[in-house]
């Protein structure tokens, strides 16, 4: 029921029906905001309608952004010298209609700083308002345009050219205007580092558990990250593995480390069960989920693919005999075909099978206008190719050029490693950027140094 301005929303009393609805079906709703639920935020008319369905509620208070977009601009609201008072005003109110429930001569008045929320489409006609009502044309004023979110940026003018200022550098909402002298500090008490993917949109295609700590490093460093996850992993069913006579587990991906706790933990045992077998991880991600459960991978290749992998295996003495492989179902035969060729008995134990998870329709909008779309996994680009339209099965290439033509023309394609290459080349992609490392830390060093270069 998210609202965006100037866009398609869902109508305030059919979100109030929402809320009746699935709490008498017995769940507990959550209805989250942005910002403080009583602060334009409609959460009063909320309560009432849930008052008057006889519904129990909580109120979580939040921080306005009134107060907290300006504070991420270097504007403190209230100033020792400057502004002892605020105002929260709305900027939805049409001056020109003159019905509203603002008194414009009180607020031009008013002595302290004005915060406006919601306003940009009406700049000129509340800038317009507040003169005419006496306030000073002269006093400083500044837009904050997507506030306290990786791509925000300010816009500093006076009360007289503001409008203007946020006309020519095409200001869109969300944003607020603070009129106030307090708004001249934004120069001097900016805070936020200059972060080197700014402005910079970057679409994540992995399963969503994996995509959260990429999604939010990706943010602090500046970009408008846009999560489209394409998959998502799927325990399978079966029993907890007996690790007695192994000495040998590899593990290639965090997902197989959870499933194969959970099947531990269905079974009562715990990490003691892995005490026998040396463990191999492939890549960092997959060494952390196991330390995470108390277990330090013995092996961690170089290079976090199934090549590394073998590479440092080759080198183990004595070599190993009997080998569990416990990943996913589809997963390549490379790994079991080259632990055979050096010898081992092999059992290949499927944990879990990773499934489509189609993006809604505006997401897969978004990512595929974004200035990267990164891929991690072959299988992401399979499913994020169907997603779009078309057939996407490997070697299947007749639908590639209706699935290319879908991705923006500036829309640079960035690939964990060779095997997510390959499928892209598969499917009538050339991947811009490879990472040369093959891990999460690989990808966002290979996207900073493109961003640099270009």
């Amino acid at each position: 029921v998210g609202k965006e301005g100037g866009g398609e929303s869902v109508p305030q009393e059919r979100t109030e029906e929402l809320l009746v609805e699935h709490a008498r079906e017995g769940r507990m709703v959550v209805r989250l905001k942005g910002g403080d639920p009583f602060v334009f935020g409609r959460g009063g008319e909320e309560a009432l309608a849930l008052r008057a369905a006889g519904i129990p509620f909580e109120v979580v208070p939040g921080v306005s952004s009134g107060v907290a977009a300006p504070a991420y601009a270097g504007i403190p609201v209230t100033h020792r010298g400057l502004a002892s008072a605020v105002a929260l005003v709305t900027g939805h109110e049409d001056p020109a209609k003159g019905d509203g429930d603002i008194n414009w001569p009180a607020l031009a008045a008013f002595p302290g700083t004005l915060v406006f929320y919601m306003g940009v489409r009406r700049l000129p006609a509340i800038a317009r308002s507040l003169i005419e009502a006496g306030r000073d044309p002269r006093e400083p004023a500044a837009v904050v345009e997507r506030g306290t979110l990786p791509d925000q940026r300010t816009i500093t003018a006076t009360l007289a050219t503001i409008a203007d200022s946020a006309e020519r550098e095409r200001v869109r909402a969300p944003s607020l205007t603070v009129v106030g002298p307090v708004a001249a500090l934004a120069g001097e008490l900016a805070w936020l580092p200059e972060r080197p993917l700014a402005g910079i949109a970057v679409a994540v295609t992995r399963a969503r558990p994996q995509a959260s700590a990429l999604a939010a490093r990706l943010s602090s460093l500046g970009a408008r990250v846009v999560q489209a996850p394409a998959i998502r992993t799927r325990p399978l069913p079966g029993p907890a593995p007996d690790l007695a006579g192994y000495d040998l587990l590899c593990l290639s991906s965090p997902a197989g480390v959870e499933a194969l706790f959970e099947r531990l933990a269905a079974a009562g045992r715990d990490a003691r069960a892995l005490a026998g077998p040396r463990v191999a991880a492939i890549g960092p991600g997959t060494a952390h989920a196991l330390a995470e459960h108390g277990i330090r991978a013995d092996i961690l290749p170089e290079r976090s693919v199934a090549e590394g992998l073998l590479e440092a295996l080759a080198e183990l003495r004595p070599p190993p005999r009997r080998v569990l492989l416990a990943r996913a179902r589809e997963a390549r035969e490379l790994l079991p075909r080259g632990l055979r060729e050096l010898g081992a008995e092999v059992e290949d134990l499927a944990l879990y099978e990773t499934v489509a998870d189609a993006p809604p329709e505006p997401v897969l909008t978004q990512a595929l206008a974004a200035d990267y779309l990164t891929f991690t996994s072959a299988s992401t680009v399979r499913f994020f190719l169907h997603a779009i339209g078309g057939r996407a099965t490997p070697g299947d290439t007749a639908n590639a050029p209706t699935n290319a033509r879908a991705i923006a023309a500036h829309t640079r394609i960035l690939s964990i490693g060779p095997v997510t290459s390959a499928a892209l080349r598969e499917h009538g992609l050339e991947p811009h950027v490879e990472a040369a490392e093959h891990d999460m830390d690989g990808l966002v060093r290979a996207l900073l140094a493109d961003v640099a270069a270009r």
